[in-house]
């Protein structure tokens, strides 16, 4: 049977369980858009203000759903776009196909228009990448995209095709009824380029690695955020149990672990609780499970668990021993490997441990204690929309200090419920996250806590939002700052607040008005619950604009480069002055 490649691209796209795309069209890529155009009924396509905004619901989908996140670019600048989007989705392992298409082959290397070697802009923020020259490559290109991008460790993929290719005739054999897509991706040549297994330890391996659990007096559990990409929640849970261990979390494993469980001590690291910081100093073990002590979580990392052994656990063998030396590790699958640890680790109690862990859990910074009339206090706003939202919303953030007071403030108990950008940090990501997850789970509430900051990057997907009439609810802290970097500037850079100050528009609930969508203003604790609760019971998208201090604090605080048992838990009165 001969079909286009444009018509290759789709029967591949349905083959893998395609059923959503977010993208945005342009001249090199109408091949593939004219086709999809015809098999609307098969693939839902989203359009989004912007290409970014595209990349980030992609990664939303992705990251709420374990599926594999799609995303369309036409050449030049929509492909550039892309590149931020891409970068996210690298340094978080989330899986993602990003389908761009180019300018004829003829005009490459000729700085034709809008022409852009985006296989070579993206090579270092992609698992792979690869630029189909021949339709009889299409079909096997794209089955193995989606094999790479979800074994082994997740991560992006990028298939650029140049637009003749997408008008090209071949001989197209479709995968019989019942196939896999994945264990078929070698289907037509028959040799995978690239072969992701993923390791299993051997039986000796789990033996001595219980041995070691067993014989620890004051484990402590590093949970990252493989373990929410692993789909572990569940033996984590059990093990931890089990074995009587603390569970400290990375930013991307705030909802790995009920955060009100007793042996949950919440964040470790840069804002991280005392009693996570204090459990990893004072541990006599370090379990680290999917975790890749990046800097935010060790900082001066020659003092991080430095009277401690530390075990890594991860399916990345590049991870083990690339930031913290460990006195041995497990290269595999979390879940796998723990359902085979815990047969074989003690069921015991560490009383005096998990007891002086719980103490320090009880030490928090007392600013978080003042009930500001003129403004909202943040934490009461994590608390309040849990308890109206309850625990399976779904939460997005951008990044910054809302960022880091919903991870500290908001109780998550179940997995894959908090969405955000973690190893690149990237303001923008939370809006077009948001709208991945509300069109992958249409039936799920989702609530986005964002920054003025960081919104004023994506506030243009309002128009996809309101377009697809998504009941996403927009609380936007709304505090007139670059809040992080106002507060870096305040401890460290003698309070010359340069450039981080927003005292102009626009006014976010004109701005949501405008593009029709419901908008309130909150001043106080009383207004909040109040606008809260009608936004979030009406079913339809709403912003908030929530007035927060100018200069509230995230604390605790570890200073740059500092060891993590340095922290700043309460401001003295010139720091506030």
């Amino acid at each position: 049977m001969k079909i286009t490649g444009s018509q290759v691209v789709i029967e591949c796209l349905v083959e893998q369980g395609v059923d959503t795309i977010f993208g945005y069209p342009g001249g090199a890529i109408l091949n593939i858009y004219d086709e999809l155009y015809k098999n609307s009924d098969r693939i839902r396509h989203i359009l989004t203000a912007h290409e970014q905004g595209a990349a980030h619901a992609a990664d939303g989908y992705a990251r709420a759903t374990g599926k594999t996140g799609v995303v369309f670019a036409t050449s030049g600048p929509g492909a550039t776009n892309l590149v931020t989007g891409i970068a996210t989705a690298y340094m978080d392992s989330s899986p993602m196909v990003a389908i761009t298409c180019n300018v004829p082959s003829s005009l490459l290397g000729k700085d034709s228009f809008q022409e852009i070697d985006i296989t070579g802009v993206t090579m270092p923020i992609t698992k792979h990448n690869f630029m189909v020259r021949r339709v009889e490559d299409l079909a096997f290109t794209i089955r193995e995209a989606f094999l790479i991008a979800k074994s082994g460790r997740p991560g992006p993929v990028l298939i650029d095709i140049p637009k003749e290719v997408t008008a090209a005739l071949v001989d197209f054999e479709p995968l019989a009824a019942g196939d896999d897509g994945m264990a078929k991706a070698a289907a037509g040549n028959g040799n995978l380029r690239r072969v992701f297994s993923v390791a299993e330890p051997t039986d000796e391996e789990i033996a001595a690695a219980a041995e070691l659990i067993n014989s620890a007096e004051r484990p402590v559990i590093y949970a990252g955020g493989g373990v929410v990409i692993s789909g572990a929640e569940k033996e984590l849970l059990e093990f931890a149990e089990k074995a009587d261990i603390p569970v400290s979390e990375s930013l991307m494993a705030r909802s790995a672990f009920p955060s009100k469980h007793p042996l949950c001590t919440w964040m470790v690291g840069m804002h991280g609780t005392k009693a996570s910081n204090m459990a990893i100093t004072e541990s006599d073990l370090v379990l680290a499970l999917g975790a890749r002590f990046s800097d935010r979580v060790t900082s001066d990392a020659s003092k991080f668990a430095q009277n401690s052994r530390v075990f890594q656990i991860d399916i990345d063998p590049a991870e083990i021993n690339k930031n913290i030396p460990t006195c041995g590790s497990l290269v595999g699958d979390i879940g796998q490997i723990l359902k085979r640890l815990i047969p074989l680790v003690d069921s015991k109690k560490h009383g005096g441990w998990v007891k002086q862990v719980q103490e320090w859990m009880k030490e928090v910074p007392s600013c978080y204690a003042k009930d500001p009339k003129d403004s909202i206090n943040p934490k009461f706003i994590c608390e309040y929309i849990n308890k109206v939202a309850g625990d399976d919303a779904f939460i997005t953030t951008e990044v910054g200090q809302h960022q880091m007071w919903t991870a500290q403030f908001y109780p998550f108990s179940k997995p894959r419920t908090f969405v955000t950008s973690g190893g690149l940090g990237t303001m923008g990501f939370g809006t077009g996250a948001a709208i991945g997850i509300q069109c992958a789970l249409p039936k799920a509430r989702v609530v986005h806590i964002a920054g003025d900051g960081s919104f004023r990057m994506n506030c243009n997907e309002l128009a996809t939002i309101q377009h697809y009439n998504l009941p996403i609810v927009i609380v936007v802290m709304n505090n007139g700052a670059l809040g992080n970097v106002r507060m870096w500037q305040r401890l460290f850079y003698g309070k010359r607040f340069s450039q981080t100050t927003l005292d102009f528009g626009p006014d976010w609930v004109k701005l949501a008005e405008a593009y029709g969508i419901q908008g309130f203003r909150a001043r106080n604790a009383k207004e909040f619950a109040s606008v809260f609760d009608k936004a979030f019971a009406s079913g339809k998208a709403a912003v908030i604009d929530a007035r927060v201090d100018i200069d509230e604090m995230v604390l605790p605080m570890v200073p740059g480069g500092k060891p993590i048992y340095n922290q700043i838990m309460e401001l003295s009165s010139e720091m506030m002055d």
